[in-house]
């Protein structure tokens, strides 16, 4: 069983295309502005293969990525472009930069990844790498959406290039997934390979608490896209203090 982002790295994206990256991005960079975020200095924490990494680049700023996944970054850097993001191997609770940047973001169920005992840590790391009144946004997947859509159920999806099977346990704090994806190869064959991944279910409460405590005031929760009837995903922007 390899670790988690390994046989993914390749396919992320092009499996999570119904995701609207660009709707996504969009929303990421406006509730920013309202927050009062310069776009100066960002960082993209758990970026993965760095769509929003690239976006935030695009617009003129000076990114940098981090993951700790090797497969996931080396994706990352095989896009390329004339102004490339700078990608780091590095675990928000080791999170560490020089200077302080203006905002940050850790979007698409990087939190999930924490067990509780390392939230406060994480949140840590993140305030001490921005600067005062910087912006963070960061989302998890709901509590709702893990016990209630992801738990104990089963995902596949069979496409020309690529399919996998997605078999996920739930146990009372988190839920353990395991993941089989089967890739094309450039002879026409399909390599398998196998991954766990577990994530753990936070409350609304608990993760604003510990957020408060490293440093942060929250300014702001809400659904996906800012949809107040969505309970799946809880979206966070907090302020630096």
């Amino acid at each position: 069983m390899s670790l988690a982002y390994t046989g993914l790295a390749d396919w992320f994206e092009y499996l999570n295309k119904d995701c609207d990256y660009e709707k996504w991005s969009q929303y990421l960079h406006e509730r920013l502005a309202e927050a009062g975020a310069k776009f100066g200095r960002g960082l993209d924490i758990g970026c993965g293969s760095g769509y929003f990494t690239r976006y935030f680049q695009r617009l003129g700023c000076d990114m940098t990525g981090f993951d700790v996944s090797a497969p996931m970054l080396s994706k990352a850097e095989s896009f390329g472009g004339v102004c490339r993001p700078q990608y780091v191997l590095a675990d928000v609770r080791k999170l560490k930069i020089n200077g302080r940047a203006d905002f940050a973001i850790a979007v698409n169920d990087c939190f999930n990844y924490l067990p509780p005992r390392d939230l406060c840590t994480a949140f840590g790391r993140v305030a001490a790498a921005l600067k005062k009144g910087g912006i963070f946004l960061f989302d998890v997947s709901s509590e709702y959406k893990l016990r209630r859509v992801i738990g104990d159920n089963v995902f596949c999806e069979d496409c020309e290039d690529v399919a996998y099977m997605w078999f996920n346990h739930l146990f009372e704090d988190r839920v353990e997934m395991d993941v089989t994806v089967f890739a094309k190869q450039k002879d026409g064959r399909f390599e398998r390979s196998d991954e766990r991944h577990v994530q753990y279910i936070h409350t609304e409460a608990s993760l604003v608490g510990a957020a408060e405590k490293a440093g942060f005031s929250c300014l702001k929760t809400e659904g996906a896209f800012g949809d107040v009837s969505d309970k799946t995903r809880i979206n966070f922007i907090l302020r630096r203090n």
